[in-house]
């Protein structure tokens, strides 16, 4: 048996939904009390690598929100009618043992929506720039070295934060430097806090959101710099993963997309902040902009996305799409996706932190590209259409097997 690496897992957003169900079924698979469904890491040939096991976890991450772990788990899972209520008792001293790794994130710039969460967001935003930079990446450092762990993964799991509009800090390495030098805080978001600290203490960096600051031209500059290996952007759960499958299937059998529209009811945090145009502005983004790379011309097509507290973590999309046949007849496909936002995130979490830090230990840096099929907005790929993003990932997989065979 192989000697255990201890691999740690950072969350961004560690009291949130996902990153709760994603330590929560972490802790159950370690004890044997989840199987691994949804992980494709599990499944052949992904199983056959050298990936970390999930085993060898551990977990601590930043919010701006107190509370404790256990009762923001127990607060999860009362939105999952139908799983077992009493699976974190099973499991309650692991998870108390999250709470003290969990250190204050922080508010500069995030959004009015995100600050207001937060609870105390004041004395945070007072810190320079690269005060505040510094005392993340000191929190990344205490966590790796009182743990004795191998190497961090830190993963945005946060909220979606407004567009960064400024170009400021966009374009190169030394722009972005140059904003948190002079303190300029409207060319930076939160999350590009967060991406610096890690990137720059050399810890893979993945970027499950859609904010538009968290992994910039000028971050995956400082990613190849530093020898480090990091990828985004928005975790593809739901509708637009249907929406990659679907479709080529009309592109290859040449039947015409007159319109597709979505509509997006969510009821949990993100769902909350989504409300807020500014910040919707960037998930209808990452979610909008497919149809027209897969199928070569832009069909009428809209996501509207709607917050429906009743909900809690379950998500329900409607799809309606307006198709001309052979004789320009006009016909139409309707499908609804009802799902829970959080168990449908976290195998995908778990399979990133391993992918990633699977990349630095073979010596990979800058992005990730065969991870395409993971994300709505997969930075530095070109492909969209999932069958393709899926064979990306198994040349990768084949390539390295070949490589150490």
């Amino acid at each position: 048996m192989k000697p255990s690496r201890k691999i740690g897992a950072w969350m961004i957003g560690a009291l949130g939904s996902i990153a709760s169900t994603v330590i929560l079924g972490a802790v159950l698979m370690r004890k044997g009390l989840a199987r691994p469904t949804g992980m494709i890491t599990e499944k052949d040939p992904f199983d056959q690598l050298d990936l970390c096991p999930v085993e060898d976890l551990e977990f601590g991450g930043f919010d701006i929100r107190d509370g404790t772990f256990l009762s923001n788990v127990r607060r999860t899972l009362d939105q999952f009618p139908g799983l077992d209520r009493n699976l974190p008792d099973r499991v309650a001293r692991e998870l108390a043992e999250v709470d003290s790794e969990i250190r204050k994130g922080t508010v500069v710039n995030c959004g009015e929506a995100i600050a207001s969460l937060a609870s105390d967001p004041s004395p945070r935003a007072c810190a320079s720039l690269t005060e505040e930079v510094e005392r993340l990446r000191a929190c990344l450092r205490d966590f790796k070295e009182r743990r004795g762990l191998a190497e961090v993964v830190v993963v945005n799991l946060a909220s979606t934060e407004p567009p960064l509009e400024t170009p400021l800090g966009h374009a190169d390495r030394a722009s972005l430097e140059n904003c948190l030098r002079t303190d300029s805080r409207e060319s930076v978001r939160a999350s590009t806090l967060y991406a610096y600290a890690a990137i720059g203490e050399g810890f893979p960096y993945v970027n499950f959101t859609p904010s538009s600051g968290a992994l910039t031209p000028g971050l995956i500059d400082l990613a190849k710099d530093c020898g480090t290996p990091v990828m985004g952007n928005d975790g593809k759960t739901g509708e637009t993963l249907i929406k990659s499958a679907l479709a080529p299937m009309f592109h290859d059998r040449n039947l015409e997309i007159l319109s597709w529209e979505g509509f997006n009811l969510l009821g949990n945090m993100d769902g909350r902040v989504l409300k807020h145009p500014e910040n919707r502005k960037s998930k209808i983004e990452t979610k909008d902009h497919l149809l027209p790379k897969i199928l070569g011309y832009s069909p009428h097509s809209r996501v509207h996305i709607d917050y429906v507290p009743s909900l809690e973590d379950q998500k329900t999309a409607w799809d309606f799409i307006h198709f001309r046949g052979f004789l320009d007849a006009r016909m139409s496909l309707q499908f609804i996706w009802q799902g829970y936002d959080s168990l449908l995130a976290a195998p995908l979490v778990l399979d990133l932190v391993r992918w990633a830090e699977y990349a630095k230990r073979n010596g990979e840096s800058g992005l990730m590209p065969h991870l395409a099929s993971y994300f709505k907005a997969p930075l530095g790929v070109a492909q969209h259409r999932f069958h393709a993003q899926y064979e990306m990932l198994l040349d990768y997989a084949r390539r390295r097997m070949n490589s150490t065979s």
